[in-house]
């Protein structure tokens, strides 16, 4: 049996057929999928509310009150008073997301910039904002909330920044703690030394390689933010009328749960398959832009 020798190899080395190795297609589970395109949906349907809308939010229809689904024109039935629960919903999911958009981003900014303060500050002012952050931890939010909203009243922009003091802590605690783990290597302390001031060397230089870790953060308050709206709206202390929200229909809705249900069914479910959704997806992007996870 003749043994071929290939041009360039002595003979008896042995001759290995180098195959290229590649990395393995790191495919986006379908969970993450259904997640992704349910948020698309919601941020469409909260877009485009007007004109998916099949009725006014605010029309009263006594005759068809307490209609079922698909009868007499409403596909998600009406409510006590007739209204549709379909453009109800539709005007409930873009407050809603409003209200939690707003006040996450609220949330991101003010306990960022604290914490950019207590890193660059230290000293007495780092221990004020450190024991400032462990009370606002310490203190349940939906008892502050209740005191705030009882004394000075509601409306739609106060319950916004209200909201957004949910959760400005931990924005807070994490950009204290990376600012110094910047300073530690070196790149930010080499732009100070360059002549550039604390706004620019945090904004321009720190708050880039720490904004994959703030956007996960975001992600993870944000389905929290929603139900944190949705028990404050059931509880009457939330959106007001004639304005709606999930959760506002979620609390119109429980006096009618054994006549008809579909009135607290669809609100509640969308609260729950958005939370989830967007909780799957933060779990996702943490994974993906975590460097301490790869």
């Amino acid at each position: 049996m003749s043994t071929s020798i290939m041009p360039g190899h002595a003979p008896g080395e042995e001759l290995h057929q180098a195959t290229p190795v590649t990395p393995r297609a790191k495919r986006m589970p379908a969970s993450v999928c259904l997640g992704i395109g349910w948020i698309v949906l919601v941020i469409v349907v909260a877009l485009a509310g007007d004109i998916l809308a099949p009725h006014a939010f605010t029309a009263i229809d006594l005759r068809n009150r307490l209609a079922g689904p698909f009868q007499a024109g409403h596909w998600l039935g009406t409510d006590e008073l007739g209204r549709d629960i379909l453009s109800r919903l539709i005007a409930s999911v873009r407050i809603s997301l409003l209200v939690a958009l707003g006040a996450t981003v609220i949330s991101a900014t003010v306990g960022t910039s604290i914490g950019f303060l207590a890193a660059h500050a230290r000293g007495k002012l780092e221990q004020f904002i450190l024991m400032l952050v462990d009370f606002q931890a310490a203190v349940p939010f939906l008892l502050l909330a209740l005191s705030v909203l009882a004394f000075l009243g509601n409306s739609l922009p106060l319950f916004v920044a209200l909201m957004g003091l949910y959760g400005w802590e931990r924005y807070a605690r994490i950009a204290r703690g990376l600012a110094i783990a910047a300073d530690s290597q070196g790149y930010a302390s080499a732009v100070r030394q360059l002549g550039a001031g604390p706004l620019r060397v945090y904004v321009r230089h720190i708050l880039p390689n720490i904004a994959s870790t703030l956007i996960v953060s975001m992600t993870l308050t944000f389905p929290e933010i929603i139900l944190m709206e949705s028990s404050l709206s059931f509880l009457g202390l939330g959106v007001q009328p004639p304005m709606t929200s999930l959760g506002n229909m979620v609390g119109f809705g429980r006096a009618f749960m054994t006549r008809a249900p579909w009135i607290m069914f669809a609100p509640a479910a969308t609260i729950v398959i958005t939370t989830l959704a967007v909780s799957v997806v933060g779990d996702w992007l943490r994974d993906r832009l975590d460097p301490s996870l790869k």
